[in-house]
């Protein structure tokens, strides 16, 4: 199994990085990553993730559950935002498909850290404390003062407070752990990717490559979350 994960691995990171190196500008000159190169990264994560639940034993087997169940919401979102799945509002779409993903994280985590001894609560609610105001502000930034309220811009602040509330769990738990780091720079590195997806929607941002800056982010986030189950896998180890 350890041959396995380490070959989804491999496939992975070739989808994504090799796509990025190996393709050519859209005519918007937004991507470089073909689309079926990117979404194949997001589907060998959702199959890595899925794998770690055969491969856990009983104790972390529901922190590898519950972040399967997360990174196989983000590859239907990741479907929803490219259209793959038709919908009228595929932004809104994907926004839903994210935000129950990451619910799904945030239950892998508290529940993780209440089993294992990782809920000291200084740690936990002040990084959380952190997180919500950098994704607050992050919002008012590049939503929340760009235009009229809409259905989209209002959902954009709870999916933004979500995505802060992972991040914020996240540190809580490295904090503790120091194994734990890439999960919460994971974690940081999502919340700063749908930034730049907002500022794209909402504020107009664009330069070249945004696209593939926003997978560089997001792919390498999403990697470093479903792998994370590694270190639960050590925690839980000597518990």
């Amino acid at each position: 199994m350890e041959i396995w994960l380490g070959l989804l691995a491999a496939v992975w990171a070739l989808l994504l990085f090799g796509g990025f190196v190996l393709g050519r500008d859209n005519p918007e000159k937004t991507y470089r990553m073909p689309l079926n190169t990117r979404l194949s990264s997001s589907f060998m994560l959702m199959v890595a993730g899925w794998s770690w639940v055969l491969a856990v034993g009983t104790k972390p087997g529901n922190y590898a559950f519950f972040i399967a169940l997360g990174m196989t919401l983000g590859f239907i979102g990741d479907l929803c935002m490219a259209s793959v799945i038709p919908l009228s509002q595929p932004a809104l779409g994907g926004i839903c498909a994210f935000g129950i993903g990451h619910v799904f994280y945030i239950v892998a985590l508290l529940t993780f850290g209440n089993s294992n001894g990782l809920d000291s609560p200084i740690p936990r609610w002040l990084a959380l404390i952190l997180w919500w105001l950098i994704g607050l502000g992050g919002w008012y930034i590049v939503v929340g003062c760009k235009g009229k309220p809409d259905v989209l811009r209002l959902a954009a602040l709870p999916y933004a407070l979500l995505l802060s509330s992972t991040a914020g769990f996240a540190g809580g738990l490295a904090v503790q752990s120091p194994g734990f780091i890439y999960l919460a720079v994971g974690a940081a590195l999502f919340l700063f990717s749908d930034l730049l997806i907002a500022a794209q929607l909402f504020s107009g941002l664009n330069f070249r490559h945004i696209g593939d800056v926003i997978w560089l982010t997001y792919g390498p986030a999403q990697f470093l979350i479903v792998y994370s189950i590694i270190n639960a896998l050590s925690v839980s180890s000597f518990n």
